[in-house]
């Protein structure tokens, strides 16, 4: 009996201790999505420098019908940096090091809360730091993005409506995760169109195939030319004789991209309503399918007249880049 008494009370003792030691629960972040808070050293509460630093950390968004911010920027001084601040999604702290250290860039995750990211720029003085910033802007701008696209995706596979991705699995072999409330509106053998729907507002995701033939297939005049057919049958506008097809009021914008190990060719545009005038953004992902055979195109768009495009572009987008092989899943 006594062993045991002991033995008891040490599991007890040990239990407290990693209570003690163990991970502590985080809050959950505050903030907007796409609001970035910077923090900059009392000594570098410049105007005209702060007016640069924004600059760089928001630039304007790529392919919409109006001019956004890629991100809303709060500037405050580190005086003013309380534990109010300290839950933000997103902060970025502009520091001045001494000369010995060298000017630099780190990143941290969840310091104060979940899912935050956190951004340190150290440098000697503001003309260092502004040259850092220019040369490693891409990198800074894709941390950001990522950090966005990472909620939207972990809160797709927390709460999904599972019933949409068994479908688009049975048919093109790999699938998006699908928020709640987002409805399979239509399907055909090769082509899925899945909505979402809030005030004044729609967002949309298409998932469409066709034959892969060579390099040309993924070259941007073939994809914009298998779009505009492929919508054209599929997505009737509502008025007699009207469809989306791709707005030439803006080109349309490609770039190769790697990510979850999939290789693809991302493209923005607008897209319209032929003989209507409704329209709105669109990006897309067209990558190969693993027997060689099609190309998988998956497209995500939003139709927000009377609102600003970035955050709901930002939101359908993230799911689409939630995409893995049904083999994956």
């Amino acid at each position: 009996m006594k062993t045991i008494y002991f033995l008891l009370i040490s599991l007890a003792l040990a239990g407290m201790i990693a209570c003690e030691n163990g991970p502590q629960l985080k809050s959950a972040v505050s903030g907007k999505a796409g609001e970035v808070i910077v923090v900059y050293d009392k000594v570098l509460h410049d105007t005209s420098f702060i007016k640069e630093v924004r600059a760089l950390l928001a630039p304007v968004y790529p392919a919409l019908p109006q001019l956004e911010r890629m991100f809303n920027i709060i500037d405050i001084p580190s005086t003013a940096f309380n534990n109010i601040f300290e839950i933000h999604r997103n902060l970025i702290f502009v520091q001045v090091t001494a000369d010995t250290i060298p000017a630099r860039i780190v990143v941290r995750h969840d310091i104060w809360a979940q899912p935050q990211t956190v951004v340190r720029i150290n440098g000697a003085n503001s003309a260092e730091i502004l040259q850092l910033i220019q040369r490693e802007q891409e990198r800074v701008l894709h941390i950001l993005e990522q950090a966005e696209r990472d909620r939207v995706i972990t809160n797709s596979k927390k709460y999904e409506e599972k019933s949409i991705r068994d479908t688009v699995n049975r048919l093109f072999g790999g699938s998006p995760y699908f928020p709640n409330g987002y409805v399979l509106f239509k399907k055909t053998n090769d082509f899925v169109w899945v909505k979402y729907g809030i005030q004044k507002a729609e967002l949309g995701i298409f998932i469409y195939k066709y034959p892969y033939k060579d390099s040309t297939s993924f070259s941007n005049a073939n994809i914009i030319a298998r779009r505009n057919a492929k919508l054209q049958q599929e997505v009737p506008g509502p008025t007699e004789n009207s469809y989306m097809t791709t707005s030439t009021f803006l080109p349309t914008l490609s770039r190769n991209v790697l990510y979850n190990n999939i290789h693809f060719v991302e493209t923005r545009g607008l897209w319209e309503l032929e003989n209507d005038y409704m329209g709105g953004p669109f990006i897309s992902h067209s990558f190969l399918d693993p027997a060689g055979k099609n190309v998988i195109v998956l497209e995500a768009f939003v139709y927000n007249p009377s609102g600003e495009k970035r955050n709901v572009l930002r939101q359908v987008e993230s799911i689409i880049y939630s995409f893995e092989w049904k083999e994956n899943q």
